[in-house]
């Protein structure tokens, strides 16, 4: 079986031309002491915007692991599949976030759950985990609430994972499970019976992605209480560790932070933890790299600075038709949004300093920010316009998206 390293990066890339630049960053970490697998990571959402392929993705991390020399594992993510979309990936893919959120909170059979239940017997009373202070109360009430949360949305991950092996002819693949899409937080004794349930699958899952508590806005920073974010990071750790042992869990099993990018403000606890654990971390980023591109046209000037300006001004027009879909992940204040015209007014320098993400910037407008993020698909929409102009100025957007990925997110990460 195909195992993910102890730390690795989700690199998104909406348009497939930063590959080489994503790869670089990761060889920095490398460099600096950390060895960090590269994951690049694309949506059926996001092939659908932009018209492309999962065909593509494993193309565009070939040719930069070739182009670069790299010698080190690396995986492409078939990014939030389902059973609707899955057999799509499944000859470009080795790793596969099995997104169950829409199943949680339909209840299981009364026969699934009963039997559920009556497999955690040995958990009735105070359960507890080693490391954490106090101990979770477990009864049966408790179980019937966990298992009508969530045994529907483990037994569909389970049908999943067993179509990807079946269709692939092997398990030498990576899974995740996804639940971050949903609006409550899992709780760490929740996190351990979903786990329960995941091991009752016969799932080989490597990382798993639950709902932390605080908002996880696309391309912005965490939004929350810092304090109550890591103490439940460091119980779900431990959960994790005591669930691999308890259940015979890949012993590799880890957490992983979707809309990981530009939450600087938390990278700082969540290095602590797991440098106090000993343990590995997924960080998955997407429309980060997206935003650099945007960036560097700016930056570029003329042609470029008119294109980058022209994809917030549509983006403007059509705000709640782009925003829909990520209603769930971001916080837009419109008030706060620049007109067209003063944004035609702006120089190459002001245009790059109110998108790019360096907190308390004068110019750093966090709502705008979020609106070309969700905007990508006005870029994809230019055709060949758009594409040609990342290829004139490939070396100044691959800077930006270099520079972006290893001094904002890997050096804070992981304290380089």
């Amino acid at each position: 079986m195909k195992k993910i390293g102890k730390y690795s990066f989700g690199i998104g890339d909406r348009f497939a031309h930063q590959g080489n630049a994503q790869l670089r960053a990761l060889t920095k970490a490398q460099k600096g002491g950390i060895e960090v697998t590269p994951v690049w990571n694309k949506s059926n959402r996001e092939h659908m915007y932009v018209h492309s392929n999962p065909s593509d993705t494993r193309n565009e991390a070939d040719q930069a692991v070739k182009a670069l020399g790299y010698k080190g594992e690396y995986c492409v993510d078939a990014d939030h599949i389902n059973l609707g979309n899955v057999e799509g990936f499944i000859s470009s893919s080795d790793f596969f976030t099995i997104d169950v959120a829409s199943k949680i909170g339909i209840p299981a059979s009364a026969e699934d759950t009963a039997s559920f239940i009556a497999s955690c017997a040995a958990y009735i009373g105070e359960l507890n985990i080693p490391a954490i202070a106090h101990p979770f109360h477990v009864n049966d009430a408790l179980l019937k609430t966990i298992a009508d949360k969530f045994l529907t949305a483990i037994n569909e991950a389970g049908k999943i994972y067993r179509y990807i092996s079946e269709h692939k002819g092997s398990d030498d693949f990576i899974t995740e499970i996804s639940m971050d899409e949903v609006e409550s937080p899992q709780s760490p004794v929740e996190l351990f019976f979903i786990l329960k349930m995941i091991a009752g699958q016969g799932i080989p899952a490597q990382t798993i992605a639950p709902k932390f508590t605080g908002r996880f806005n696309k391309g912005v920073d965490y939004v929350g209480d810092v304090a109550m974010f890591a103490k439940e990071f460091e119980e779900d750790i431990l959960v994790i560790d005591y669930a691999v042992k308890t259940f015979g869990l890949m012993d590799n099993l880890k957490l992983s932070v979707h809309s990981g990018s530009d939450k600087f403000s938390i990278y700082p606890e969540i290095q602590r933890i797991i440098t106090k654990y000993d343990k590995g971390i997924h960080v998955k980023t997407a429309g980060t790299t997206w935003l650099e591109e945007v960036i560097g046209l700016a930056v570029s000037g003329g042609e470029a600075l008119k294109a980058a300006k022209a994809i917030y001004s549509q983006a403007l027009t059509r705000k709640d038709e782009l925003c829909a879909p990520y209603a769930d992940v971001i916080d837009i204040h419109t008030e706060q949004l620049p007109s067209p015209e003063e944004v035609e007014s702006w120089s190459s320098e002001k245009f790059a300093n109110t998108l790019r993400h360096i907190p308390g910037h004068p110019d750093y407008n966090a709502n705008l920010r979020q609106l070309i993020h969700v905007g990508y698909k006005i870029a994809s929409e230019m055709g060949t316009y758009y594409t040609d102009l990342l290829k004139a100025n490939s070396e100044v957007i691959g800077q930006c998206v270099e520079e972006n990925l290893y001094d904002r997110h890997l050096k804070r990460l992981f304290n380089i």
